[in-house]
Formats: C-alpha cells, sequence, structure tokens
C-alpha cells in the first residue's frame, strides 16, 4: 500500500475541462489522486478562486500556463503564484535566459517574503504534439530530439528546477543532467488508451522507468466512465 501512496504522487491529473463544476466533480471522483494541473482553458474560465477550492480540498496544484513573455511580467506573474502557493508551474523554456533567470529569481524572494512554499518552476521544451516537420514550420532548424536537449540545457543553466518534456526523450536528457534535475512528462497514454492528439507517447509504467518524476495524466482518466477506476487501473499497472 505505500508502494502505491508512493505512485500515485508522481501522477498528476489534468484537469483539461472548461468549468468549476466538471473540475471539482473530477477532483471528488479521485480521491487518491494528489496533484492536479489547471491549465490555460480552465484557468481562463475560472480564475485564481478554483486554486482555493483545490486548496481547500488538500490538493497540490500543478498551473499550467506555459507562460512566455517579456522577463518582467512573467516575474510579476511568479510572484503572485507564490501567493497563490501552488505546487508547480510552467513556463516556456524559448523565452529565454533572462526570463527564466528572472523567473527563479521571482519566485525565490517571493517565498521568502511571504513565507509560503516556493513552487517548483519547470521549462517547457517542445510540445507533445509537435514533431520534427512541424517544428521546421515554425522556424526551428533542429530536429525534435536536439532542440528538446538544446532548451533542456539553456533551462538548467538558468537554475529552474526542471523541465517538461515527451517520454520520448528520457534516455537522453537522464543521461545528459543530474538525477535531481526533474522530468514531468506528458503524452502518457495507458496501454488500454487511444493516442489522439498526441504525437510522443508512451505508457505510464515505461516513463516511469526511464526517469520520469512526474507524468500528466487527462482524457484517459478525466473522460472515463469511471475516472476513479481509471485511475486505480493506472495505478496497477505501475506497480
Amino acid at each position: 500500500m505505500n508502494k502505491k501512496l508512493g505512485l500515485a504522487s508522481k501522477i498528476i491529473i489534468a484537469l483539461d475541462v472548461g468549468t468549476r463544476k466538471i473540475a471539482l466533480s473530477l477532483v471528488k471522483k479521485l480521491p487518491e489522486a494528489e496533484v492536479f494541473k489547471i491549465g490555460l482553458k480552465l484557468f481562463t474560465a475560472e480564475g485564481p478562486s478554483l486554486l482555493r477550492e483545490l486548496h481547500t480540498a488538500e490538493k497540490k496544484i500543478f498551473l499550467d500556463l506555459k507562460l512566455h513573455d517579456i522577463p518582467n511580467t512573467v516575474s510579476g506573474a511568479v510572484e503572485i503564484a507564490v501567493r497563490h502557493e501552488v505546487a508547480m508551474m510552467t513556463l516556456h523554456a524559448s523565452g529565454g535566459k533572462e526570463m527564466l533567470a528572472r523567473a527563479v529569481k521571482a519566485a525565490t524572494q517571493a517565498a521568502k517574503d511571504t513565507g509560503r512554499p516556493r513552487p517548483v518552476l519547470l521549462a517547457v521544451t517542445v510540445l507533445t504534439s509537435l514533431k520534427d516537420d512541424q517544428l521546421k514550420e515554425i522556424g526551428f532548424q533542429a530536429d525534435t530530439a536536439a532542440q528538446v536537449l538544446k532548451l533542456a540545457r539553456l533551462s538548467w543553466e538558468t537554475g529552474v528546477d526542471g523541465i517538461v518534456c515527451s517520454p520520448l526523450e528520457l534516455d537522453l536528457l537522464r543521461r545528459e543532467f543530474p538525477r535531481d534535475f526533474l522530468i514531468v512528462t506528458p503524452g502518457i497514454r495507458p496501454l488500454w488508451a487511444a493516442a489522439q492528439d498526441q504525437k510522443r507517447i508512451m505508457t505510464p509504467a515505461q516513463a516511469l522507468a526511464k526517469g520520469a518524476d512526474y507524468i500528466v495524466i487527462g482524457r484517459p482518466v478525466i473522460k472515463a466512465p469511471s475516472p476513479q477506476k481509471a485511475f486505480r487501473k493506472i495505478m496497477q499497472e505501475l506497480a
């Protein structure tokens, strides 16, 4: 049982829905899940008040807004996120070194000033919906793996806590960086789930075995007839 409890903390449930009502209903249906991702759609719909409701439910929040703006704007947003006590949050690595470094500084200072925990800062490398030909369409000359590695190295040099990448880059990244450099992998699909619009995917067990620290799972759980049964099925697959 303890092993299963440990595994539950590695699974981030993506609340990719459009309303507070649906989101909180899913949280209630998933009592064993510990970490929930609030992305751009849900945050735009419901705002910071939903963060407070997840805190009330004693859940950890992964605020996945993929911040990408001028350094001053991003650092200001990070300071506010500290006040909301989010456990983890994302920035786009392609925002550059100054943006990432300022975010790290802002998070550290805000945590010190407020006495609140400093969120884990994660830099998004290449979206799991993109492949080599699509990267070239938007001006990147490197292939997907090379681009992920380049952005991961840039992120590590700025002091962010880790990165978000496809599970297919796990072997490469684990050879290149220290083990305490966190890796969060979306694009996770259990053996029994469809790939849908994700291009670079892997099963939960494969991703953890290759060194992912956290795996993000959305539709296979939240769209299941019984989200709790789907979550438990993933836990059994991992255990």
